[in-house]
């Protein structure tokens, strides 16, 4: 189990376990029950794992054999135990959901993890956590979206044991370690035989190019745990985190563990002069201390009563030597889950860890950004930084991009290891999104320069309104999680609207196309001859031959064909009554054959586009039928051509 997750399980109330076994499986369980509630949860698995392989199994079992791997980081065996629950039990807390559905997330199984997710929002969907993920169901692309903005670079100070918790201070770093140092001998604590956490100052910029770690004096380090330690501006005072243990006084809470707490260090001539801090409490921890840019607030986790959560992250005054009352950061800040390591940047930032915000799995590293002393909303910072795996004490410079992180990811040193990185370019810290387009004439799919723009809520009422530039372009910045309409409009035309709401998504940009019609455009049923103001298209008595001045209006046909790429037309063509019916049938169709062919021919039209037939001496437009004498004028006006549209 590692250093990290030891002080994590000092956050954790305990549980008990409650059933009838036999005589041997009930010491079995027993011994587990008293590991388990000593934080010696590998000890007390391996007792639990022997009941199990009896085949005993009980919903209490197997919750503590799941915790057992789940709080030492051992997500796939954790996933294995919380798998046995889920299929034995029909009726699963809705923590061990949750924990079931992050160690499957830290096993890269992200889709069965979404499935636990669901049920965990249909069973209790007022847990933060759960309406967390209903609200980003595509976190995996947001991650992606946010990652890559790190470089991990390789540091020479990790130990085979525990490294964890960097700050920076005087140019150096201060860490946490468990480490052995030359030959001396060092106590170890019983829950994993490895030594107690002290303070180190690791000289990162040293002329021969070593870093090396060197222990901080006894005012600071005692024979228990001492970590995460953030220094003042000046750096003459520090805020660290130590057991309960001051003055040679060990003290446990009412179940008999040693909390943690907080403790403050001043630089005198004789070096750090060490006080415990007021608002801690011998029944709950206080730990992992941040400090605002003014130095005026102090942050930290703890689980005292009435938190949200298994740690929760709050806020203290500073006001020379005295401090305020502590306050919860809210809900926007803390779930039911781990939210602990909080650091505040210069630029006004809070980083911390957390298990309950949508991550990779595990506790990965999140951001927030300050305003006043409220957050903003929360993301993850991405990878590198994030893995499957314990992501947590995030700092950085963020003058210079240099920082540092712990992780006990494959492939590390030791247990848990410090990770440096460089910001290659600035994480997404306010969602930002814009909606952009361009205004369209429906038919040409020609850009409409100069039409109105308009963005208005569901109620349609105007947020704001542009008008499109000369290559029919707009744009518009827009809030996340929020429904829009946007609608385009021109003197003489329609107008088109497109509806959309926008997700929590970073740096999202949307694409829409406004088609708005003119409201001078033909529509179905309108005859060529009257829109484009055609002369008649001649033909000569008695002949099909398509004559230069018909060709002329022919063109214009052409144009408009090609203007409107979607128009259909069904040309008819018509003769006026002389002669027999039959005779002008044919030749009216002949007419017909000439007429698409040339704009076929000579057009480039599409034979599907074109349609028609002649319809002979049946459609006259006046009295000038059999028999009757009329006027060559008269009888030019039945031998026409009509082109009618028929699709738009």
């Amino acid at each position: 189990m590692t250093q990290m997750k030891y002080y994590i399980q000092l956050f954790i109330a305990c549980l008990f376990l409650g059933t009838s076994l036999g005589l041997a499986q009930e010491k079995e369980v027993t011994k587990g029950n008293e590991e388990f509630n000593d934080y010696a949860f590998i000890d007390a698995r391996e007792a639990y794992l022997k009941v199990a392989q009896d085949g005993f199994r009980s919903a209490d079992l197997l919750q503590r054999l799941g915790d057992a791997y789940y709080f030492t980081a051992d997500y796939k065996n954790a996933a294995k135990w919380y798998g046995a629950l889920y299929d034995f039990s029909d009726n699963v807390d809705s923590e061990y959901l949750y924990r079931y559905a992050l160690s499957l997330k830290s096993n890269r199984q992200y889709d069965a993890s979404d499935r636990v997710m669901e049920e965990l929002f249909k069973a209790k969907g007022e847990d933060y956590r759960a309406k967390l993920y209903a609200n980003e169901r595509n976190y995996l692309n947001e991650i992606e979206h946010q990652s890559g903005r790190f470089e991990l670079i390789n540091i020479g100070f990790n130990s085979k044991l525990s490294d964890f918790a960097p700050s920076m201070h005087q140019g150096n770093l201060v860490i946490a370690s468990n480490r052995t140092q030359g030959r001396s001998s060092r106590r170890v604590h019983d829950w994993n035989d490895q030594p107690f956490l002290d303070l180190y100052v690791v000289n990162t910029g040293s002329a021969d190019g070593k870093e090396e770690a060197d222990k901080m004096s006894k005012a600071i380090n005692t024979k228990y745990h001492e970590s995460t330690a953030v220094f003042s501006k000046d750096g003459n005072t520090m805020y660290f985190t130590r057991n309960n243990y001051y003055q040679n006084d060990y003290k446990e809470d009412s179940n008999g563990t040693n909390r943690l707490k907080l403790f403050r260090g001043k630089r005198t001539e004789d070096g750090w002069e060490v006080t415990e801090l007021p608002f801690n409490n011998d029944q709950y921890s206080v730990a992992h201390p941040a400090l605002s840019k003014d130095g005026n607030t102090l942050y930290f986790a703890s689980d005292m009563p009435g938190g949200k959560g298994m740690s929760d992250l709050y806020k203290v005054t500073i006001s020379g030597d005295s401090f305020g009352t502590p306050e919860s950061l809210g809900d926007g800040i803390n779930t039911e889950g781990r939210e602990t390591f909080p650091f505040i940047s210069s630029d006004d930032k809070m980083y911390f860890a957390s298990d309950g915000h949508v991550g990779l799995g595990g506790l990965d590293v999140f951001v927030t950004e300050m305003d006043g002393n409220g957050f903003g909303e929360v993301y993850n910072v991405g990878r590198p930084v994030n893995s499957p795996m314990d992501d947590f004490t995030f700092i950085i410079n963020d003058k210079t991009g240099i920082g540092y992180f712990a992780s006990n990811r494959e492939g590390g040193v030791g247990d848990d290891d410090i990770y440096s990185f460089n910001s290659i370019r600035p994480l997404a810290t306010r969602c930002s999104q814009t909606v952009s387009g361009v205004v369209v004439d429906k038919n040409t799919k020609e850009p409409i320069p100069n039409a109105k723009v308009v963005l208005m809520d569901p109620a349609n009422q105007v947020i704001e309104q542009l008008i499109a530039g000369a290559d029919g372009s707009f744009t518009f910045p827009i809030d996340c999680s929020k429904a829009y309409c946007v609608r385009g409009s021109k003197l003489n035309y329609g107008f088109d609207e497109e509806c959309f709401t926008t997700t929590a998504q970073l740096e999202l940009g949307l694409d829409i196309s406004l088609e708005i019609e003119s409201l001078d455009d033909p529509k179905i049923g309108d005859d060529l001859n009257s829109v484009l103001n055609l002369l008649p298209i001649y033909f000569d008595l008695n002949k099909d031959l398509i004559r230069t001045d018909a060709q002329i209006e022919l063109q214009k046909v052409v144009a408009f064909m090609k203007r409107y790429p979607k128009v259909k037309i069904d040309v008819r063509s018509h003769t006026d009554s002389r002669n027999t019916d039959e005779y002008n049938m044919d030749l009216s169709s002949r007419r017909n054959t000439e007429t698409i062919a040339y704009l076929v021919k000579f057009g480039g039209i599409a034979q599907e586009r074109l349609t028609g037939k002649g319809y002979g001496e049946s459609e006259l437009t006046n009295r000038c039928s059999d028999g009757v004498d009329c006027e060559e004028g008269l009888h030019q006006l039945n031998r026409r051509s009509e082109f009618i549209i028929v699709q738009q």
